[in-house]
């Protein structure tokens, strides 16, 4: 029973506060240091990485929640009140140290932040956390006013209204949480069975083969990883529904409310169950707007506002329940002044449905008004918001469904194009479209439930509690949701404060994407102790060890067995491609196993003639010329590195200080056609890198490195100023995801004699030519 004149301070209470780094517990801690003066906090903080508890609170004091407060005491005040008033227990909801014995108030705010996690980790959380808590209260020997927070929407898949009490279910929560344990055990097993191992292996060797057989396993692991959540996501979701609630985050919030009351609410103890709706951007306090993140209807809106959502499949109708943070926060607290009688759980919905409803077209019609008026940038300009139909669950469905088939369609029809810029283009354009598609499709399965909801949540027992604060307080600490105009809200509070986040999301994303080329360009610093590696085919020279053959070929075979030779080439190729798409190791093999029969003499002679180097030469890219040029006068180490015969590379190498690449094996001055060595690509480049920057005193960090292909991965990412030049589809995406720099160097032009000459009037030859 909610008293007629409510208690408004904690006085000396000792206060143990769960989730202190969360969104909610930040805002709580902030108001026990301001406004409950004579309050102590013990805070339950985890290590994170190399920080402790004690780091990551110093780390929090910093964040913008506290700012009004440090800046009323000041600074030096605010150091001593925190090491007077708060106390860090090293610890986490999995592993709940000793807590005190002398405990008045404990305000359990820790929860997980996902509405989809798999099934184990919910309950691991939400379930085995709240145990585990009243385990250890029931152990410290204190016997606190526990207020425990929880979420509105743990009535589940129901309609109408939902009264503030306790929970009316038969579902026991420690048999869910022992088979949702068991579940993932199981799905673990399973990922391990032969032939699901294979399966993974499988799509590893064909995406990233290139990359050698270290990378391929290390992706069928993560696919594996990948396989086991997405099944217990899944599983989640599922056994979520059969019991009636819309995810697993409701359902195991709802047996954690389950197990409060079973080990201390009604077990001889005081307990209060606050339930907030989807919490969001602070009204007032501790400024209008503040907000920590993306909160949960703000990935939805953030979205909408970057013209990801054509249509959604909510009901126009449906009560979308928002509630600003701070209103959250002065109930959490009233209430927490507020005990339970023992034994006699109290319930708290802190939502605004039933007293000042905000429907969902009506949500929609002020997101929509806000970003036509403030619209996103986009590469073009900005975005054209669409505008919802409302059309229904079935004709959307229906438009995804065809949305895919038309994805799938120009994936099929790619897979039948030369491997050109314009695939790449269309490639890459297709890939967003996929990832609008999924991003579409999480949306729904995140956010139907919420907004299809035909669920009011009564709040009497909070409008009680508000109404009975003495007046004067009512303003600041108060928390009576009739009070929020939600057009004022929307449109000059929380959707501007999302507005600062989209736009630094978007000036990161920019910056990002920014094309190398429309980069300031800056000098190179000048050291010693950089390397710049180089790839020779498709990278300085537009051209591949077929090219080079045909070149060495034309120079030294009869013209009369010319065709012979084209045709057989010609009948081999299909072979040879399907052994580069495997492995590029496999595919070099291969393929100078040609050169048999040559005699080694007849090789060296052709790869100093005029007509092979002039070929070479018109093969050869300026850019790469110029960028060699750069990295010579800078003092940088320039490597050209050929997964081919070193050899072949003759007419560039005096514009290096060395050159690497592969030896052919020689019987009696004629080449047998085997390698003397395996050839250096993919993981064997890396691992030669790796040793070579040891033994040469270079920083690895500071280096630099070109290529062009897939297999250029490895080496590539031990590099910190690695580059994609002309990047195959494999290596483009790669370089977008890590963010590296992507060029476009074309081959020929007057330009390249020009540099040639240039790198070698400036840097007399002094090449080291090796073979690995």
């Amino acid at each position: 029973m909610t008293p007629h004149h409510a208690n408004t301070g904690l006085g000396d209470a000792h206060v143990l506060l769960t989730g202190a780094t969360g969104f909610v517990g930040q805002a709580v801690l902030e108001r026990l240091l301001g406004d409950h003066p004579g309050t102590r906090v013990s805070l339950l903080v985890r290590r994170k990485g190399s920080q402790s508890g004690q780091d990551r609170l110093r780390q929090l004091l910093r964040k913008p929640v506290f700012r009004r407060w440090r800046d009323t005491v000041g600074a030096e005040e605010a150091e001593r009140i925190v090491r007077a008033r708060i106390t860090v227990l090293d610890g986490s909801m999995s592993s709940i140290p000793e807590l005190p014995s002398d405990l008045d108030v404990v305000i359990h705010a820790a929860s997980t932040v996902s509405f989809d996690p798999p099934i184990h980790e919910a309950f691991d959380t939400n379930v085995n956390g709240a145990v585990g808590l009243y385990e250890a209260l029931l152990a410290s020997g204190s016997d606190p006013h526990v207020v425990h927070v929880s979420t509105c929407y743990v009535g589940g898949l129901r309609r109408g209204v939902v009264p503030e009490a306790r929970l009316e279910h038969d579902v026991l929560w420690h048999t869910e949480w022992t088979l949702a344990t068991r579940a993932h055990q199981q799905t673990e097993l399973t990922s391990r069975e032969p032939a699901m191992l294979e399966r993974f292996m499988s799509r590893a060797r064909g995406d990233h083969g290139k990359e050698g057989p270290i990378a391929a396993a290390r992706a069928s692991e993560n696919a594996r990883r990948t396989w086991v959540r997405s099944q217990l996501v899944a599983a989640g979701r599922r056994r979520a529904q059969s019991l009636g609630w819309t995810d697993v985050y409701t359902l195991t919030k709802a047996l954690a409310e389950r197990a409060a009351e079973d080990l201390w609410g009604e077990a001889g103890h005081r307990l209060s169950v606050v339930r907030p709706a989807i919490i969001e951007s602070a009204l007032r306090h501790p400024f209008p707007g503040w907000i920590d993140g993306f909160k949960v209807a703000d990935p939805l809106i953030f979205a909408y506002g970057r013209g990801q959502l054509p249509d959604f499949p909510g009901l126009p109708d449906s009560i979308l329940d928002v509630i600003p943070v701070d209103f959250v926060v002065n109930a959490i607290l009233a209430v927490a002044a507020n005990p339970a009688p023992v034994d006699e759980p109290e319930y708290f919905h802190i939502a605004s449905g039933a007293s000042n409803p905000l429907p969902f077209h009506r949500s929609y019609e002020n997101v929509r008004a806000y970003y036509t008026r403030h619209p996103v940038p986009a590469d073009d300009g900005f975005v054209d918001v669409p505008a919802w139909k409302f059309a229904g669950e079935r004709s959307f469905n229906r438009n995804l469904r065809l949305a895919r088939a038309k994805a799938d369609l120009w994936d099929a029809a790619l897979r039948l194009m030369p491997n050109d810029e314009r695939k790449r283009a269309l490639a890459n354009g297709n890939a967003r479209v996929r990832a609008g598609i999924a991003t579409l499709g999480n949306f729904i399965d995140l956010y139907r439930a919420y907004a299809q909801t035909e669920i009011v949540f009564d709040d009497r027992n909070a409008r009680a509690l508000n109404n009975a604060l003495p007046p004067e307080l009512r303003e600041d600490r108060g928390f009576d949701v009739e009070r929020i105009d939600w057009e004022e809200y929307l449109q000059k509070v929380h959707l501007p404060a999302l507005g600062e986040l989209t736009a630094a999301h978007h000036r990161r994303k920019t910056a990002a994407a920014r094309p190398a080329k429309a980069r300031p360009k800056r000098e190179l610093p000048r050291r010693t102790d950089v390397v710049a590696v180089f790839d020779l085919e498709r990278t300085v020279v537009d051209s591949n060890i077929v090219e080079q053959y045909l070149w060495v070929r034309t120079a030294g075979i009869r013209k009369a067995a010319w065709p012979k030779e084209v045709a057989d080439l010609l009948v081999s190729l299909p072979g040879y491609l399907r052994a580069e798409r495997r492995d590029r190791g496999e595919f070099i093999r291969a393929f100078l196993r040609r050169y048999r029969g040559m005699p080694v003499a007849r090789l060296e002679e052709v790869a100093r003639q005029r007509g092979y180097a002039d070929t070479m030469l018109r093969h050869t890219s300026a850019d790469a010329l110029a960028r060699i040029r750069e990295h010579r006068a800078a003092g940088h180490r320039t490597v050209l590195v050929t997964g081919s015969v070193a050899l072949l590379a003759a007419p560039l190498a005096d514009l290096f200080d060395e050159v690497v690449g592969s030896s052919m094996d020689v019987r009696d001055g004629v080449l047998t056609g085997y390698l003397a060595k395996p050839p250096l690509v993919d993981e064997a480049r890396a691992a030669w890198l790796e040793r070579y920057a040891e033994e040469g005193g270079y920083d690895l960090a500071a280096s630099y490195g070109y290529g062009d292909s897939h297999a250029d991965l490895p080496w590539l990412s031990l590099l910190g100023r690695p580059s994609a030049i002309n990047p195959d589809a494999g290596l483009a995406r790669a370089s977008y995801k890590r963010n590296w720099d992507i060029h476009r160097w074309k081959s020929g032009g007057p330009g390249v004699r020009r540099e040639v000459a240039a790198v070698r009037a400036a840097h007399p030859a002094r090449t080291d030519e090796k073979s690995d």
